[in-house]
């Protein structure tokens, strides 16, 4: 099966491409114990310390997997709103796209599917979600499309980007304005970004 064929808007739809068996291969959980833990999440998250002036810390080290589950949770209940988002990524992305702050990767995994995507540069802070989007990416055989990293200050990411897509993670950042500044700075000249707050 193509990957494009794997990745239909459908399949996301009917089960935000297989996130549940993946997402429990990935936490070492039966099916039953996932679906226990999700309708939780949101809860268990919000249980986490969290110091404003400290924004990169909690998402880096303070949230570990939890996170993960928290935005599985949201992915599965929201997943209209999440397919608009892949419908317009999918109409507009091309080239070089970054994915920042891109969670459990559905638009970095969508992205890469894409015949007009050269490359997707997923850029998260949290290391449990790198490794899942890692691990979705060897699973659906994107990983030569995809790559995974902490931050923009990578040497391996390209100069440019023809396509930023940041959905649902400005108004967690401190100085949301600065990183629109970087952003601009890294576009293209023909570049589009995919932006919401």
């Amino acid at each position: 099966m193509s990957p494009s064929a794997t990745l239909s808007l459908d399949q996301f739809l009917s089960g935000g491409f297989d996130l549940r068996r993946q997402l429990a291969d990935h936490l070492a959980l039966d099916l039953e114990e996932l679906e226990r833990r999700l309708p939780l999440a949101t809860d268990a998250l919000a249980a986490v310390a969290f110091a404003p002036d400290q924004t990169e810390a909690f998402y880096e080290t303070a949230v570990g997997t939890g996170h993960l589950l928290e935005l599985a949770a949201w992915h599965l209940s929201s997943a209209d709103y999440i397919a608009d988002t892949l419908r317009l990524q999918q109409q507009f992305a091309r080239g070089q796209v970054l994915d920042f702050g891109g969670g459990i990767g559905t638009h970095a995994l969508a992205a890469a599917a894409l015949p007009q995507v050269e490359a997707v540069w997923f850029v998260d802070l949290n290391p449990e979600n790198r490794r899942f989007v890692q691990a979705r990416a060897e699973r659906f055989g994107l990983s030569h499309k995809l790559r995974c990293f902490r931050d923009l200050d990578a040497p391996e990411l390209p100069a440019q980007f023809d396509t930023i897509v940041c959905l649902d993670v400005l108004e967690h950042l401190n100085d949301p304005s600065a990183q629109l500044e970087q952003f601009v700075a890294r576009m293209s000249p023909a570049a589009i970004a995919l932006l919401n707050w």
